[in-house]
């Protein structure tokens, strides 16, 4: 069994900064491509960004590019997403994922183990 909890959530004035960090437990977290969702309320989960095992490859959303970084410390077992610049819009719970496919993943059904999510509130 595969387990991932998210930390580092909380509230930040708009232009802030957030880290939020996912760490991984019940499997080797270096093997896999792990990435990054989001939840807002009233809205569908989706998409912030990918990073691939070995941490070659990145990948983020539009929405975000330029302004978020995913990287991963695998001797940690750790994945994290550094948020600069944030915008009431990034305001959602964030979800750290664990897909079996190799590459970067953009879409949530291309993951097969989630976290617990934790809260960013970015305010105006």
């Amino acid at each position: 069994q595969v387990q991932l909890v998210e930390s580092g959530g909380g509230m930040v004035q708009a232009g802030g900064s957030l880290r939020v960090s996912c760490a991984a437990s019940g499997r080797t977290c270096s093997r896999y491509t792990m990435g990054w969702f989001r939840q807002a309320p009233g809205k569908e989960r989706e998409f912030v960004a990918t990073i691939s095992a070995s941490g070659g490859m990145t990948f983020y959303a539009d929405s975000v590019k330029g302004r978020f970084t995913i990287s991963r410390d695998n001797a940690k077992n750790m994945v994290s997403l550094q948020m600069n610049s944030l915008e009431p819009e990034d305001t959602a719970v964030y979800y750290c994922a664990l897909s079996n496919i190799a590459g970067t993943r953009t879409s949530s059904h291309e993951y097969k183990y989630w976290g617990q999510g934790t809260q960013v509130t970015v305010s105006s």
